[in-house]
């Protein structure tokens, strides 16, 4: 399936359940014209369109339509790694637009500085012809050692503000996330300069403490990356950063609903702890949409058995397989809100990455990106509109 265009016409969907906002709009429609939302309603109030696509015929009865979804965490996919340049990362984005990922930041996993230096760089370059791409996401090199996963533990560095700063300037204000460990030498200071620089910090990848991570959030962390994965648990006398981080307002979990990285009954935890702040992820790898097989992340080799990526050295798990379809699937599964699993997928990611009044909305104004999918909410159709 190759998504559509909105950038040259004008079109309606209609006879839809939209699911937009936090709510379900039945027998809805919406209106874009090129590129843009410029209205939506109910029943066949529309005016006439040189597109007129009926819900129910292609997608059949309770066919649901959102707005595009939006991953700020993925590496890769189709055989291809987010970290190997252009070529590999249109390759990914194609496999992953396919599955209603109309939009996506590209993470680079740890590497030497001057290649991430050299990698942000070329995904600057690369947005200037590419829409789709928001920005890159660094989940590297400023990482606990003890919570290293899939990042090879000898490239991992202190967050000296020097490097910091180089790699911010390396991204010419592209650089949308930095995964960090607070309780790092240096980390708060770090957060500050991160979030200066007019990206987000995210908390990730530490041995960080309640404590700790509450002086991140200060600091003005506000992303947790990846909700439990490669940081300390929930204890009755330890919280954590989970726990910090559902209390905080200001902060989006990240959380990989692929019933490896989390089980259903955590999915539903994070849902019931933070609405209104998930942000479903796929932290997917080369192998998403793609055999099982011996890949590479980064300098790590890893094996994919039976769709589930484990680090070669450690066993690690080292990233997912998933798209954000499937993540869609199983929270509802999980037993998370059709509503609210939607939003995490399109206005919470938006929000977390300052996009939040351009995308993630089916609403005036906003770039024209939806998805049609059947009552099982299997990907039918992606139309994917103007640049941001």
């Amino acid at each position: 399936m190759t998504p559509d265009t909105t950038t040259t016409r004008s079109l309606v969907i209609h006879s839809a359940r939209l699911v937009d906002d936090g709510t379900i709009v039945e027998g809805a429609w919406v209106r874009i014209e090129h590129g843009r939302v410029t209205a939506r309603g109910v029943g066949d109030t529309w005016a006439p369109a040189d597109d007129i696509v009926d819900a129910t015929v292609i997608a059949g009865p309770d066919a649901v339509l959102t707005p595009g979804f939006i991953d700020i965490h993925g590496h890769g996919g189709a055989g291809a790694s987010f970290d190997d340049g252009v070529d590999a990362i249109r390759t990914a984005r194609a496999l992953h637009r396919e599955h209603g990922t109309t939009r996506a930041v590209v993470s680079l996993v740890t590497a030497p500085l001057d290649d991430l230096a050299r990698r942000v760089a070329d995904i600057a370059d690369l947005m200037e012809t590419d829409a789709d791409i928001l920005g890159s996401h660094l989940e590297g090199p400023f990482l606990d050692p003890a919570h290293h996963g899939a990042h090879e533990p000898t490239l991992l560095r202190d967050p000296v503000a020097a490097d910091v700063s180089r790699l911010l300037e390396s991204g010419r204000g592209t650089i949308r996330q930095v995964t960090i460990a607070p309780e790092l030498p240096g980390g708060l200071d770090a957060i500050r300069l991160i979030v200066d620089a007019g990206a987000a910090a995210a908390v990730g990848h530490t041995s960080a403490d309640a404590a700790m991570a509450v002086a991140a959030f200060e600091a003005g962390a506000s992303v947790l990356t990846h909700a439990f994965n490669a940081m300390p648990g929930i204890h009755h006398r330890a919280p954590g950063p989970v726990l910090a981080a559902a209390a905080d307002h200001r902060v989006v979990l990240e959380a990989i609903a692929d019933d490896v990285h989390l089980d259903p009954h955590i999915v539903k935890l994070v849902f019931d702890s933070a609405p209104g702040r998930i942000a479903l992820i796929t932290d997917a790898m080369a192998a998403a949409g793609s055999a099982d097989g011996h890949y590479d992340l980064g300098a790590v080799s890893v094996t994919v058995k039976d769709g589930i990526a484990r680090a070669d050295d450690t066993g690690s798990i080292a990233g997912s397989t998933l798209t954000q379809d499937v993540a869609l699937r199983r929270a509802v599964a999980a037993g998370a809100t059709l509503t609210e699993a939607v939003r995490a997928l399109t206005e919470t990611p938006a929000r977390a990455i300052g996009y939040a009044d351009r995308l993630g909305r089916l609403d005036d104004g906003y770039a024209g990106d939806a998805v049609l999918l059947d009552a099982q909410l299997r990907v039918v159709r992606v139309w994917v509109g103007d640049r941001p």
